[in-house]
């Protein structure tokens, strides 16, 4: 049984991919800023923000909010303990392309460590939802990540960020090591997703950098709750996901006998030094 908030979220999240779904049959008219070089948001992300916002406001009034659209917003009555994360389109530039892979994220923050989570994808209509010490679930089905012990025919997922372009190079030399080994690298342009995939076992592993809470946060709670870890390049937690650092964050995810071969490989290839 799902808890209240996760209930909320859910409602939230489906608020939020309704309006991604009515329009997404009008690209050609929607309003798009480019944020920074290669970086799009569109008038559509702000209006799914809204929806969500409004559902998650109505029950939790008190709790902050911190979206990719609408910055952060304190809670009713100043200060609290819990933030909402929220990315109402993760993978903008694939839906305003029509390509078929974007979702709807939102994490519950408490102190700084994510709570709950929820990322849904309104196109295949996967629900997936995790909270701390409950596990993490698929359309209400439990999920665990994969079960393969070495980066040997592992199948991985990453990420290029228009923000980390100026070290590319760093990236794509990491890619190369880990070809020699890996049996593929996906690059599908929504983090949300590429974490939800570690956990649901569908990749084995998945590493990026430049991204913020809002990318990440829910992702991360269901690949911890999937029986996976994370950390960043060095080894290291991620740091609160309720505050946003200018650059964003690098993550690493997959299951306990993958990540630490997979964040060693970023080591050693020269990426992490980039940090």
């Amino acid at each position: 049984m799902l808890q209240p908030a996760v209930n909320v979220m859910v409602k939230a999240a489906r608020a939020g991919g309704g309006v991604l779904l009515r329009n997404m049959h009008k690209l050609d008219a929607l309003n798009v800023v480019e944020k920074a070089r290669h970086d799009y948001a569109s008038e559509v992300d702000g209006l799914a923000e809204e929806a969500i916002v409004k559902e998650l406001r109505r029950a939790y009034p008190e709790y902050a909010v911190l979206g990719e659209e609408g910055g952060a917003k304190p809670g009713r009555g100043g200060q609290s303990r819990y933030t909402w994360v929220i990315d109402p389109l993760d993978g903008t530039s694939n839906y305003l392309r029509g390509l078929p892979h974007w979702c709807v994220s939102i994490a519950l923050v408490e102190g700084g460590e994510p709570l709950h989570g929820v990322i849904f994808d309104p196109l295949r209509n996967e629900l997936f939802t995790a909270t701390r010490g409950a596990g993490a679930q698929l359309n209400e089905r439990r999920i665990r990540v994969s079960e393969r012990r070495e980066l040997t025919g592992a199948l991985l997922s990453t990420g290029f960020a228009p923000r980390e372009r100026k070290r590319v190079g760093a990236q794509l030399r990491a890619v190369e090591t880990l070809l020699e080994s890996a049996e593929d690298i996906r690059r599908t342009g929504s983090a949300a997703l590429d974490l939800a995939y570690v956990a649901a076992a569908r990749t084995d592993g998945y590493f990026e950098a430049g991204v913020h809470p809002w990318d990440i946060a829910a992702g991360v709670l269901l690949v911890r709750e999937a029986g996976g870890r994370v950390s960043d390049f060095k080894g290291a937690t991620l740091g609160p996901m309720n505050v946003a650092f200018a650059g964003g964050r690098q993550v690493v995810a997959g299951n306990v006998h993958i990540v630490t071969p997979l964040q060693k490989s970023l080591v050693d290839s020269g990426y992490a030094k980039e940090f």
